[in-house]
């Protein structure tokens, strides 16, 4: 870890790209004046990167579970605060909470552990707004699946993926399988593994704030000037966001069950002319708020399951967006750090290119 940047692995999110990519921009030439923006921010790795080097950052995503990890990187706590907060949840004893029923809950959690985040759970939707609460909210969003270790737990689940949830029937085969039972965890302690793990060092404060929303409509743009855009949008075809994220969503109110309903502040699909309309109403909506030399930074590629022109795709969406295209470069391909392609690559194929954008106010 860079100093300072320790944080941003507090909770897996694989549609990401490294924190070497938005610093890398903001390293280069002089950043205009204004806001970091990040429309399609995700765990906010460009949010991170502009609180690093200093300048005021803003971020918006359609999903919660996106905003929440986002969120606990702009906050300024300790770890000895964090593990405080979640001491004093676990041991009030006038927290009212459900526990989710039924084979997959009891062959995911043990009883104890399972009640104590469901206890969690329930005193972060009620009251998240100090910063020790959000860090905590994104640790244990971190923290709820994951591979079995044979010493210190930092999951709090029967063997599970550390990115994405796993589904319930596919789950259950796995673990009767290989008689796998869920560990008896204790909640607290890996809270302060995570903790201690994540805010190993001071951060300079900057302004800075990420919201849920629909990035497409400028209505949910706050007023401020907008500098720098660094943004990596959905690839064409990527729609699984919530239900690969179901557990999370779950903890921060969803439904105890994999929901496949595409939420309606997400970037439609339906065509690649649907699609590269939304990207234009995303890209309108900032140059709204942009200052005279402001610049745009897109990472965008494809999917093996969508046969499409990326280039020509993102190309189509800058046309009459208020943005003038200056520079495409490759950018490698989803095999290189943390793409989103290549979550979605099958092992005989070849991974796809992806490309970085570059543009100025029109």
């Amino acid at each position: 870890m860079t100093p300072n940047s320790a944080i941003n692995a507090i909770c897996p999110y694989y549609t990401m790209f490294p924190l070497s990519f938005p610093l890398r921009v903001l390293a280069g030439r002089r950043v205009p004046r204004g806001y970091v923006a990040d429309p399609f921010c995700g765990r906010g790795t460009t949010n991170l990167a502009a609180r690093l080097c200093g300048l005021p950052t803003f971020g918006i995503d359609s999903s919660p579970i996106a905003v929440a990890i986002a969120q606990a990187k702009l906050c300024n706590t300790t770890a000895q605060r964090v593990v405080r907060a979640a001491r004093r949840i676990l041991s009030d004893k006038e927290v009212d909470f459900d526990i989710p029923t039924g084979d997959f809950w009891k062959g995911m959690y043990h009883p104890r552990t399972l009640q104590e985040i469901c206890k969690i759970r329930r005193a972060l939707l009620e009251d998240c707004r100090s910063d020790s609460r959000k860090v905590l909210r994104a640790i244990v969003l971190g923290a709820l699946h994951g591979p079995l270790t044979k010493t210190i737990p930092s999951h709090l689940s029967n063997q599970s993926p550390r990115t994405y949830a796993p589904k319930p029937a596919y789950a259950l085969r796995f673990w009767k399988e290989r008689n796998l039972e869920p560990p008896d965890v204790d909640t607290l302690a890996v809270i302060d593994v995570r903790s201690k793990r994540y805010l190993t060092d001071d951060t300079v404060y900057t302004s800075g704030f990420v919201k849920l929303g629909d990035s497409r409509s400028s209505d949910h743009y706050p007023p401020i000037g907008i500098g720098l855009i660094v943004t990596s949008p959905p690839y064409y075809g990527m729609r699984t966001y919530i239900p690969d994220q179901w557990i999370r969503a779950w903890f921060l109110g969803g439904p105890p069950r994999v929901d496949y309903e595409q939420p309606k502040r997400e970037i439609q699909h339906a065509s690649r002319k649907t699609f590269a309309a939304d990207l234009r109403s995303v890209w309108k909506s900032l140059a709204l708020r942009a200052t005279k030399s402001a610049r745009l930074v897109v990472r965008f590629g494809s999917i093996n399951d969508r046969d499409v022109d990326d280039v020509g795709l993102m190309r189509d969406s800058l046309r009459e967006s208020g943005w003038k295209l200056t520079t495409v470069v490759r950018a490698g391909d989803a095999n290189v750090g943390k793409r989103q392609a290549r979550q979605f690559r099958l092992s005989n194929s070849n991974p796809r290119p992806e490309h970085d954008f570059y543009a100025v106010l029109a």
